[in-house]
């Protein structure tokens, strides 16, 4: 299992001059609460804005943006070191359509106010503990969070390889009001495209299985 996942055996490794590879970086928005309700000015066009939340060391939203030039990407991550080493990957690349911040999801909706089309939610951590379900990302908690944020139509899509995460999602998005319109219980089974992340791949060359649901309101 993917160490970040358990909230029992996280550790991450840390960079001790994290804070100063992503100082100033230009994919970097330091203060984000200041854009909001202006990210379509940051990024200087009027495209769709998708957001990833928790996106670790950046292989997918790298790969999003390179894929989708007419769409705006911003990926969320807490762990600074993480984000110095999203940075890093970064360095010989022009993607004027991404940007990164390094916060925390329950403070979404002090960073967007209805802007973002969708969001990607690869991998979470899924605090197995009846008592932290609270913490998932597709708790009520955040859901509502989340109803600040998008803009129009909400689109949420999940890829994870732990299945009881995955059966909570179902149930507490469709509680929510949100239609499951995609699913698979192996989701490299089937002849669709889709981003790796980097641990991902780790999962396919060893043969786990990926949850992958979308889910729309």
């Amino acid at each position: 299992m993917r160490k970040r996942e358990s909230s029992d055996n996280m550790r991450i490794r840390n960079i001790k001059n994290a804070d100063e590879i992503i100082k100033d970086n230009k994919y970097i928005i330091e203060n984000p609460e200041r854009y909001k309700g202006h990210y379509q000015e940051l990024f200087n066009n009027n495209n769709e804005i998708h957001l990833e939340i928790g996106m670790g060391k950046g292989d997918f939203i790298i790969s999003k943006a390179l894929n989708n030039p007419d769409i705006n990407f911003i990926g969320l991550e807490k762990y600074t070191s993480i984000v110095a080493r999203a940075v890093k990957k970064l360095e010989n690349l022009d993607l004027p359509n991404l940007k990164i911040i390094n916060g925390d999801a329950l403070n979404l909706n002090n960073i967007f106010e209805k802007e973002i089309s969708t969001i990607y939610l690869n991998f979470s951590d899924p605090w197995p503990k009846a008592r932290h379900s609270k913490r998932r990302l597709t708790s009520d908690t955040f859901l509502n969070i989340y109803d600040d944020v998008f803009k129009n139509k909400c689109v949420i899509l999940q890829k994870t390889d732990n299945t009881n995460l995955f059966e909570s999602s179902i149930i507490s998005l469709t509680n929510y009001g949100y239609k499951i319109e995609d699913m698979s219980l192996d989701l490299w089974s089937t002849d669709k495209f889709y981003e790796e992340t980097e641990y991902e791949r780790k999962f396919k060359n060893k043969g786990i299985k990926i949850n992958y649901l979308k889910a729309t309101k």
